[in-house]
């Protein structure tokens, strides 16, 4: 990880917990020694947002794991940014792979989506990551590429401090296998180009890429150690008390 640009752990619950288990893991977030070089953000299910962001310390943030792409309207089952903002929070996940592959949306949603949350003042994690027959094809950085082109299309210069890339290989989501540190490593390098040669070199240089994909107490220390790994977008384990050995894996 480069030195300008500060760790980023972000913990997705997905659709997990209840009141009683969000106070174990707020507990063990508000007493545990949060390394100061990462910046912190879980995303609970929606429906906890509003409970989770009062009862955790403002150094975590919180996340929305989803929304829409515009503030009101007759869309059943939907949340937009404002609503995410009257709660408190200042986040929201967009792209993941379970709304790509799961809920069918498409990189042009997303790249709207993404838009509009960041027009609206929030923050947004934009995920991308190829499946496991892109990558037997060769097609890795193809996929990437193209789910980046769609998100950057929605970013503007000013807003590019706001948005953070979570590269999470698809075949490695919830499974297990984790991309080695290499294989991680080179995927996140060539991101980083790619925003290089096509948005610009000092959006290349500080925006933060970070790593999904089964990440655990066992792997974050090496995975940190790449260059161009800033951080971890967390899945299981950020229900454990080890999402605290995680967020401080670059001390």
């Amino acid at each position: 990880m480069a030195n300008q640009r500060k760790f980023f752990v972000g913990g997705n619950w997905k659709m997990n917990g209840n009141k009683s288990s969000i106070d174990v893991i707020v507990q063990f977030l508000n007493e545990g020694e949060l390394s100061s070089d990462t910046e912190v953000v879980v995303s609970p299910p929606t429906i906890y947002l509003d409970y989770t962001r009062q009862k955790l310390d403002e150094k975590v943030g919180v996340a929305a794991q989803n929304c829409y792409k515009v503030e009101k309207g007759a869309f059943t089952g939907d949340i937009s940014p404002a609503m995410i903002q009257d709660v408190g929070c200042a986040w929201v996940i967009l792209g993941h792979s379970e709304r790509r592959n799961v809920f069918g949306e498409s990189d042009a949603l997303i790249g709207e989506k993404v838009g509009h949350a960041l027009g609206a003042g929030l923050n947004v994690i934009a995920c991308i990551g190829e499946k496991l027959e892109e990558r037997e094809a060769g097609s890795t950085a193809d996929v990437v590429f193209r789910q980046t082109k769609a998100i950057c299309s929605n970013v503007s210069v000013n807003d590019w401090s706001k948005v953070v890339i979570a590269y999470e290989p698809v075949w490695a989501i919830g499974t297990g296998k984790t991309a080695s540190p290499e294989q991680a490593q080179e995927v996140h390098q060539q991101l980083r180009d790619w925003l290089k040669e096509n948005v610009s070199s000092a959006v290349g240089e500080s925006t933060r890429i970070i790593y999904g994909g089964s990440v655990n107490e066992g792997n974050c220390r090496d995975l940190a150690s790449k260059p161009d790994i800033d951080g971890f977008l967390v899945g299981g384990a950020s229900l454990k008390q080890e999402f605290v050995q995680i967020i401080n894996a670059c001390v």
